[in-house]
């Protein structure tokens, strides 16, 4: 039996390690260096991604597709290979609402192509047991079965938008509390209280004076990644109707960090709390 050929969009942190599961798995996995940094093509080749030069190109050679791309690019990334051709199955993996997710369905479908929705959970798959693909739709299985070790692809009941509800209601908690914390951080020191906090933290819930800081050294460089996922995590909310303020929130927080993309180091968390204060 011939190898699949699957085209990726685009291989960032964590596409490119979805990429090389592919690989690992006995896959053909293209990409499309057309517009890429230095930075996306060196990740693409040490994950033993072969280069279609365009997304015509890789359109046109691919059985399934699969996007892993920043939320609000979600969309545009699938109309994007709809208009270079792509007639085959299409997987988005963004952290999307179940009503968008959708929305991607019925544009891709309409098209002529099929339509996978899924939902990552983790870090990028480089160490066995940190990284969940969950996919639903008619083609789930099979999806499923194009990407092995580290990453664990599993198929869930349900069609378009089950995949991104699971992915929308994990990280309303794990996202949306590191915002939080955050964000009363910025209080206390606002009014002059933070260490007396942080010593009643310690005393009360002691775990959280570690935590707190420790979310502002590994969300902080994301946070421009966060700002669209919040917003979609809101109008999930909304749409079952919940109250959506809160997430709606947490985008605010998220994108008084944004300027931290790309920062060759992370802020102190002085830095962080004062930016949050600045707004």
């Amino acid at each position: 039996m011939a190898s699949p050929v699957v085209g990726l969009l685009h291989p960032g942190e964590m596409g490119h390690t979805v990429g090389a599961c592919a690989v690992a798995a006995g896959a053909r996995v293209l990409w499309a260096s057309e517009g890429r940094s230095e930075a996306s093509r060196a990740r693409a080749e040490s994950a033993g991604l072969e280069d279609a030069g365009d997304v015509s190109a890789l359109a046109g050679q691919c059985e399934w597709l699969v996007s892993v791309c920043p939320p609000h690019a979600a969309v545009e990334t699938a109309r994007l290979a709809i208009e270079h051709g792509f007639r085959g199955r299409y997987i988005d993996a963004n952290a999307v609402s179940p009503a968008t997710a959708r929305a991607i369905e019925s544009e891709v479908e309409s098209a002529g192509a099929s339509f996978v929705d899924g939902g990552i959970i983790g870090l990028p798959a480089r160490v066995a047991g940190t990284t969940r693909l969950y996919l639903s739709g008619a083609a789930a299985d099979e999806a499923a079965a194009l990407f092995a070790a580290p990453l664990e692809a599993i198929a869930i009941k349900g069609g378009a938008g089950a995949a991104s509800a699971l992915k929308m209601s994990f990280a309303a908690w794990t996202k949306g509390t590191s915002a939080l914390l955050m964000a009363i951080r910025a209080l206390a020191t606002s009014e002059g209280v933070d260490d007396a906090l942080l010593a009643e933290w310690a005393r009360s819930i002691p775990d959280l004076p570690g935590r707190s800081t420790g979310v502002m050294h590994a969300t902080v460089p994301k946070a421009w990644r966060f700002v669209a996922e919040m917003h979609e995590i809101s109008a999930t909310f909304k749409d079952a109707g919940l109250p959506a303020g809160f997430h709606a929130s947490a985008a605010e927080v998220y994108e008084r960090l944004a300027k931290y993309k790309d920062a060759p180091q992370p802020p102190l968390p002085a830095e962080v709390l004062a930016a949050l204060l600045r707004g």
